[in-house]
């Protein structure tokens, strides 16, 4: 059990750690909030339908379509901050924004069959500001990509790579 827990710690980390060096390199936001919850769900599951890369690349793909438009349709301009004042119509945007935004990431998910729950934190990135434009959502789906690329590869050579394959082409749920 501990040395479990140990491990999926450190290879989710190592996930991370994988794509902080290419943001160091790059200068690019490679890292943010809700690579955190997927790189934990691929070092936690390894394989399976869960972490299907269609689930966890589609997920995001749709968190990001989701919070550009909710960001562009109701706060543009407008980004999270710790100097927002309270009551402001800026403040309300966001907030519209930021439930409009998961509310249609999950219908969105839901309907293409990609459920990933950290892509909820990727549509709230968006939505609130931090990271609104076509260019960082670019960006938020070439980390995700790598990631899951990435551990395809640490899969493989698990000798792994072949039941992950077959377990997410047979289990769609």
């Amino acid at each position: 059990m501990l040395r479990d827990t140990g491990f999926t710690g450190a290879y989710a980390g190592v996930l991370v750690g994988v794509l902080g060096v290419f943001a160091w390199a790059t200068g690019s936001p490679l890292v943010f909030p809700s690579l955190g919850p997927t790189a934990f769900l691929l070092a936690r599951s390894r394989t399976g339908a869960v972490v299907a890369p269609r689930r966890v690349i589609g997920g995001h793909a749709v968190g990001v379509v989701a919070g550009l438009a909710a960001h562009w349709l109701v706060a543009p301009g407008v980004s999270l901050s710790v100097t927002l004042a309270p009551f402001s119509t800026s403040v309300l945007r966001m907030a519209v924004a930021g439930g409009l935004s998961v509310a249609a990431t999950s219908v969105g998910m839901l309907a293409a069959d990609v459920n990933h729950p950290p892509a909820c934190a990727t549509t709230l990135i968006v939505s609130l500001g931090i990271l609104p434009s076509p260019r960082t959502g670019a960006i938020i789906l070439a980390a995700v990509t790598a990631l899951v690329g990435f551990h395809r590869l640490a899969l493989r050579a698990w000798g792994l790579f072949d039941q992950m394959t077959s377990e997410s082409m047979t289990v769609r749920s």
